[in-house]
Formats: C-alpha cells, structure tokens, sequence
C-alpha cells in the first residue's frame, strides 16, 4: 500500500469512528461562519495538510532527519500561541523546551543525520508540517473550548476524509490490494483507534484545560515510548544516551508545564469552597 493510501485510510476510518462515537452533529451546524471556516482550516493543517507533509517529507529524507525537525513544533506551537494570546514568553518556559528538545537531539545522535541536497526537499516539507500543526494546535483551542473536543474532532475529521477520499481512491486503484494480508489491515485499524482516534481526541481534550504550548511540549515524549517500545519488539536494547535523554526530556517538560494546571485545578485552588457543592 502507498503513503498516500494509507494515510487516506487513516484519516477516513478515523472519521468513521469519530462519527460512530458522536452520533449527534446537529450543533455543529448553527456554528458562525468564521467558526466553520476555522474548522475548514483546522483540518487541513491539523490533520490532511500535516500527514501528507509528514508522509511525503519523511519518504524524501531520513528518520533521524524527521525526528530532528519535529522538534521545532513546540517552539513554532509557544510563539504562535503569544500572538494569539494563550501564552507568555517567559524564561522557566523557554527553557523547559530547548532542555527537552536537547534531550531528543541527543537521544537520536545528530551526528548520523544527512542534511545535503539529496535530503532538502523533504527536510523543507518536514518543517511546513510542523508549522502547520503547531498552526493547528494554536487555533483549534477555541473551536474545542467553545464546542467540546468530541464534537469538534468529529467535525475535523469528517471534513479531512471530504478532503482526502479522492484523492485516496486515486491512490488505491494504483495499489495491489489482493496482496496486502490480514495483518497488514489489522495493522492499519490499530492505527486509526490509537495513534489518531486516540490521540487526537486526547490531544483536543487537553486544549480545553491547558495552554497549547504545554499540549505541544508532551511531542518530546513520543522518541522516548519509541525507545521504550523498541526492546520489546525490535530486540534493541537501552543505553547511556537513552537514560540521559530521558533525564533531559522529563526535565523540560515539567519546565513548561509546572505552570500549565488544567482549568479544573485552577478554580479548586482559588475557590475551595466550590468543593462543598
């Protein structure tokens, strides 16, 4: 199967979970204009603008190319964030993402990564899909916080699977589906209900209790469920690099999000009376 199949699967089982989880989308419809066009613009670079990104860029590049530059999505997610208001630049915040992102540099060992013509395309599309989503992380706050993430995220993707099904169809009609097996599929619907059911929904849960800047920092973790995952599976085993990583990345992501209470706590610390009711 193709990238570009695979990702048109994705995006659209994940749409069909969505719906089947919500069911009622009748509120969605008396959104305002300007929120239905924000809802247009989250999916594309949210979700079809950023996996078409990600998927094209990494087939142009190396991994460890991909895993360098995507380090930058915090950062682009922290300034995008004080220009529309959800953050403030401060220095404990700054420096819990260069800590953390210095941790991932050094988990993965810049000195293999190929930064040379061959590579430049895809490290410039690598960059635009960090931007983009970094974009969307910023922006889709308000949609979830006004509408609720269930909803919202339903919507986003029904919309995505709009967008990508002809252009999937035109994938898949190129693919030798009769050869691709069982496990193939049963591997792609993990991927629908836990890396993008599971994790947009919780992704669009949290951007309704906390700054999108500390949403973005979390992506510092993923290199690190990768390592731990790895031995399991791949049979590789853990390191020096691995355990001061680990160290580095924790550290910068309780940096940033030490002052990144959720909602809820922020209104029990300053009103304890509300518990009694």
């Amino acid at each position: 199967m193709s990238a570009t199949s695979l990702v048109a699967c994705r995006l659209t089982g994940a749409a069909v979970a969505f719906a089947l989880l919500q069911r009622r989308f009748r509120p969605l419809f008396k959104m305002p204009r300007q929120d239905l066009l924000l809802l247009v613009l989250c999916s594309i670079t949210g979700v079809v603008g950023n996996q078409l990104l990600y998927v094209k860029g990494l087939s142009l590049t190396t991994v460890i190319n991909t895993a360098l530059v995507t380090t930058t999505i915090p950062v682009f997610a922290l300034f995008i964030s004080i220009l529309f208001g959800y953050d403030r630049l401060s220095l404990r915040r700054l420096l819990g993402i260069v800590l953390a992102a210095a941790g991932v540099v050094y988990l993965i060992n810049p000195a293999h990564a190929q930064f040379n013509a061959q590579t430049s395309a895809g490290n410039l599309l690598i960059v635009c899909n960090s931007l983009i989503y970094a974009v969307y992380i910023v922006i889709s706050k308000r949609l979830f916080e006004r509408y609720g993430a269930l909803n919202v995220i339903t919507w986003i993707f029904l919309v995505s699977a709009v967008m990508i099904l002809p252009l999937g169809i035109y994938s898949l009609h190129g693919d030798d589906l009769g050869a691709i097996g069982w496990t193939a599929w049963l591997t792609i619907g993990l991927i629908i209900v836990f890396p993008t059911v599971g994790a947009y929904y919780l992704n669009a849960w949290a951007l309704t209790e906390v700054s999108p800047s500390t949403v973005a920092s979390y992506i510092y973790l993923q290199p690190l469920v990768a390592f731990g995952f790895a031995p399991f599976f791949l049979g590789e085993r853990w390191n020096s690099r691995t355990s001061v990583a680990t160290l580095l990345i924790f550290a910068g992501v309780a940096l940033v999000t030490s002052r990144g209470r959720s909602r809820a706590v922020r209104e029990i610390s300053e009103h304890p009376d509300a518990l009694a009711h």
